[in-house]
């Protein structure tokens, strides 16, 4: 059944688009609310308003909401390519591969670690919702490399707060376009959703701290390899935080990268590895590391670099 909320404006909404705030005191997103307000399920002290009106402070908003989609729910499907690296009574660490979600979520219907683990008998911890139980961090489904799920509930209540309070090491590698100047640094820039599309991520002004460091660790005429230490962790931070000093990753046309470039590579999409995990073992706190090597793709594609410059 249809659900309707009642909303008062308040003070700090004054003026902004319905669109924009209405997302805000929502929790959803600015394109989902936008085709409330295309449909007509949004008013505004009892008259219909569109996406782009501004909202009056201390006015009352009725929205009307679709019916709750039902939540995902685990599959217990093979993956192929899912490699497990590591399993004892806590923790499970894998090697996801390409076109792989971590867990079901709306809209995704590929593979997933979770079912792929469920496929492969791993039993994993039942905290967190039911959908992505024992998860404790992600990758994106076009971002391959190491990952660990919780198995045990110590476990995923240990992992969660090391990597609330980043004392987990996460180590990735990217193929940037161009060369970074300086080789090595430091790229501390807020990242929010992206103001015009709800489907990427941007530097915004007052969005939430974001801090990436990199080195050179392999310089080609077209391209750099770059190992890549993350402070924090937001949704595309490697990938936005290259594009936004104009050295996007290679293959990422999302973010900016030269299609052509992309083909002579033979990338189908960005060429970004998380190469090293490391963090205290909650069974016995002791510092245990993970790595995974290149897949095919991304191996090939530095082949061909290194090819070109000899």
């Amino acid at each position: 059944m249809s659900e309707s909320r009642m909303l008062p404006v308040p003070d700090g909404l004054e003026g902004m688009r319905v669109d924009a705030g209405l997302a805000k005191l929502l929790g959803m997103s600015r394109s989902t609310v936008a085709g409330l307000a295309e449909s007509g399920e949004v008013l505004l002290d009892g008259a219909q308003v569109g996406k782009s009106d501004r909202l009056m402070a201390g006015g009352l908003l009725e929205v009307t909401l679709p019916p709750a989609r039902p939540e995902p729910e685990v599959v217990a499907v093979p993956v192929d390519g899912l490699k497990i690296l590591h399993q004892d009574d806590d923790i499970v660490v894998v090697d996801k591969p390409i076109g792989v979600a971590v867990h079901p979520s709306p809209g995704w219907e590929g593979p997933t670690v979770i079912g792929g683990l469920a496929a492969a008998g791993v039993r994993i911890a039942t905290s967190g919702a039911a959908e992505r139980q024992g998860v404790v961090h992600r990758l994106d489904a076009g971002t391959t490399g190491v990952m660990v799920v919780s198995k045990s509930e110590h476990a995923y209540t240990v992992l969660k707060r090391a990597f609330k309070e980043r004392t987990v090491e996460k180590r990735y590698h990217a193929l940037v376009q161009g060369h970074p100047d300086p080789s090595s640094g430091t790229i501390d820039a807020p990242i929010d959703r992206h103001p015009r599309h709800d489907y990427k991520f941007a530097v915004v002004s007052g969005g939430k701290p974001s801090i990436t460091h990199y080195e050179t660790v392999e310089a080609f005429r077209a391209a750099s390899l770059v190992d890549v230490k993350l402070e924090t962790g937001r949704t595309h931070q490697i990938r936005v935080h290259f594009s936004a000093v104009r050295h996007p990753c290679a293959g990422d046309l999302t973010y900016g990268a030269d299609p052509v470039l992309a083909r002579k590579l033979g990338l189908t999409r960005q060429w970004l590895h998380a190469r090293m995990l490391g963090f205290d073992h909650p069974a016995d706190g002791s510092w245990v590391t993970f790595t995974s090597e290149y897949p095919a793709d991304l191996q090939d594609a530095i082949d061909t670099l290194r090819a070109q410059d000899a």
